[in-house]
């Protein structure tokens, strides 16, 4: 792959991904005009079941089911998203957006990690841990935080750790096609504790317009925009790229939610930009092999 192409390829990569973290930030806000109706077991039955609907009219992945790949990568990343969503949204419930969004991150902080070799990549990585420690409130209402919140939170990591490693995987083998599939079994787990928590309540029509909002925003636009991301950076580069996350969700309150920030905390999201540009800009070429990480020797063994 010729130079000019490879930054093609992660000029791409990197906006899809952009994209992606400003239209989940959007439909974040939404969901909650549906907590108090629905909760949110209901919030992410929306989500999740009216996504995959959306998908399934759109792509018609049956056309295609002839592809051969391994169901059980397949069924993980689906279940992984639903995981992720349902616990995110139940985390929601008790702590601020933008904490629970820096406790999420330390799931593909951590892969990350697992996954560098290089001293520039943990440079990186140390700037997003400084600037994550900035952005979270450590004097007074840490302590005050929920523990089943923050539970909920560190669980939704665990969840999008498995996400980008699986996802990696089944979009490798089911193209675009992957996100429709994933999508379609995480609704799968969530749409029942949605009919439990909301009962009938889901069935209003009030609701419909949210609802729809909430599932083209947080998940039918922003995953298909993250497999883009996916299938084109190494997922060590892909996780510390998400670290924009709880920036954007910083920035997202104090432009829609007029939400003041501190100075430290603007210093936080600076520190952040950096090291998800520096992550960017060293991404290596792959004509420079490299030797397996131990986060392709685990992709491996998930197949």
């Amino acid at each position: 792959m010729s130079s000019r192409s490879h930054a093609a390829e992660i000029a791409l990569a990197l906006g899809a991904l952009l994209i992606a973290m400003v239209s989940y930030q959007c439909g974040a806000s939404l969901a909650k005009h549906l907590f108090p109706q629905v909760g949110a077991q209901g919030a992410t039955a929306y989500r999740l079941g009216l996504s995959a609907l959306i998908l399934l009219l759109w792509r018609r992945p049956w056309r295609r089911a002839d592809r051969r790949g391994d169901r059980r990568v397949l069924w993980g990343y689906g279940l992984s998203m639903g995981a992720m969503n349902l616990v995110f949204y139940m985390a929601l419930r008790t702590i601020p957006l933008g904490i629970a969004v820096a406790l999420e991150f330390i799931g593909p902080l951590a892969l990350a990690v697992f996954g560098s070799r290089r001293l520039i990549d943990f440079v990186w990585i140390a700037l997003v841990v400084a600037g994550l420690a900035l952005l979270l409130p450590l004097r007074g209402q840490v302590q005050t935080l929920d523990p089943a919140g923050v539970t909920y939170a560190l669980a939704a990591g665990v969840g999008w750790a498995l996400y980008i490693v699986l996802g990696a995987r089944t979009g490798a083998v089911y193209g675009a096609d992957a996100v429709t599939l994933g999508t379609s079994i995480g609704a799968l787990l969530a749409i029942p504790f949605g009919i439990v928590h909301a009962g009938s309540a889901l069935l209003s029509p009030a609701l419909l317009p949210y609802a729809l909002g909430v599932a083209l925003l947080s998940s039918a636009l922003p995953y298909s925009l993250e497999m883009v991301s996916l299938t084109r950076l190494p997922a060590r580069t892909f996780s510390t790229l998400l670290s924009l996350e709880p920036a954007v969700a910083a920035l997202a309150g104090a432009t829609l939610l007029g939400e003041r920030l501190s100075a430290l905390q603007w210093l936080a999201i600076a520190a952040i930009i950096v090291a998800s540009t520096g992550a960017a800009l060293s991404v290596r070429r792959p004509a420079h092999a490299e030797s397996p990480s131990p986060l392709a020797e685990l992709a491996r063994e998930v197949r």
